[in-house]
């Protein structure tokens, strides 16, 4: 009878732990797909990937030393990344990622590199704050530090 118990136990565990690394594995492919979208400037699929009510926001440090929070709406960034001129070169290396997950819930953080023109623009860290629904992960909320200083 306990050998059973212990069956039991070791085979939930393990369906525990899959689903698990289940979830981070879709959340990083959201991640990765939402940058795919966001370099072809498509953003009807960037609207697929997020929540109707998501938040955005950064962080930044002015020339005077203030930290400066800012926020926009999310239709304002879809025109924004639509609006970019064609010839305008732009891109996003993400450099690692870091995800929890806790349910229905999760949080993923993503140090990068923004490159305009060729040319090492900021770097940062974006931070996703995720929700599942119906099975599928929707991003509620997405701040980032943007930063001119530290950049390798």
């Amino acid at each position: 009878m306990k050998k059973l118990l212990l069956i039991g136990l070791f085979l939930i565990y393990q369906c525990a732990w899959s689903q698990k690394n289940t979830d981070t594995e879709d959340i990083k492919v959201l991640i990765e797909d939402f940058f795919e979208a966001f370099h072809a400037q498509d953003s009807t699929a960037l609207k697929e990937f997020a929540h109707p009510e998501i938040k955005m926001q950064s962080v930044a440090i002015d020339a005077k030393g203030n930290t400066i929070l800012s926020t926009e709406e999310y239709t304002a960034f879809l025109k924004s990344i639509a609006s970019i001129p064609k010839s305008t070169k732009f891109r996003e290396e993400l450099s690692d990622f870091k995800i929890n997950t806790n349910g229905i819930i999760a949080n993923a953080s993503t140090p990068y590199r923004f490159f305009l023109n060729d040319e090492l623009s900021h770097c940062g860290v974006n931070t996703f704050q995720l929700m599942k629904s119906k099975g599928e992960w929707k991003i509620i909320y997405l701040v980032d530090t943007r930063s001119k200083l530290g950049c390798k």
